[in-house]
């Protein structure tokens, strides 16, 4: 049974209303949850590139990646938890996880699905709720996110504004 049904929330998959590249938010996050990121990907066995700059690494540990020195390339972690699915994670601040990832690559029930699917995987992970905000948006300004509590991914915002 799905969290959310497209009809419902198609316009919140709309890339020219919620921009191509919306976030995911974890908030309240440490080191240790970027760890559980980054095995999580790995256990799942999801296809994934860690960057540096522009050379391909092998992914490091979280602590790692944290903890470069500020004139370092920066890094990314491209991940893709189903396939032509994108998510890019950037390990900037040890407090916040921050996805972006392509709703162009998200479109009908099946992208509604995948996206719960993520959400779902990364909230039981880290025991944290997981938001999703119109590209360049605040975690206030969630439209949609995992609840912990519900261990459900739920509307945050009212699809007809």
């Amino acid at each position: 049974m799905s969290d959310l049904h497209w009809d419902e929330v198609k316009k919140f998959f709309d890339p020219d209303l919620m921009g191509a590249l919306p976030d995911l938010y974890i908030r309240d996050t440490t080191a240790e949850d970027w760890q559980k990121v980054f095995d999580l990907v790995r256990d799942r066995g999801w296809e994934w590139k860690f960057q540096q700059g522009f050379a391909e690494r092998p992914l490091p540990t979280a602590a790692e990646a944290l903890n470069r020195p500020t004139d370092a390339d920066t890094v990314e972690l491209r991940v893709w938890p189903a396939p032509g699915v994108l998510a890019i994670v950037r390990p900037w601040s040890a407090t916040e996880i921050n996805f972006d990832i392509d709703l162009r690559e998200l479109q009908g029930q099946q992208g509604v699905d995948t996206l719960c699917r993520f959400l779902r995987d990364l909230g039981r992970e880290l025991g944290k709720s997981v938001t999703v905000t119109p590209e360049g948006g605040s975690p206030e300004r969630a439209v949609l996110g995992y609840d912990l509590a519900s261990d459900r991914v739920l509307l945050l915002a009212d699809p007809a504004l």
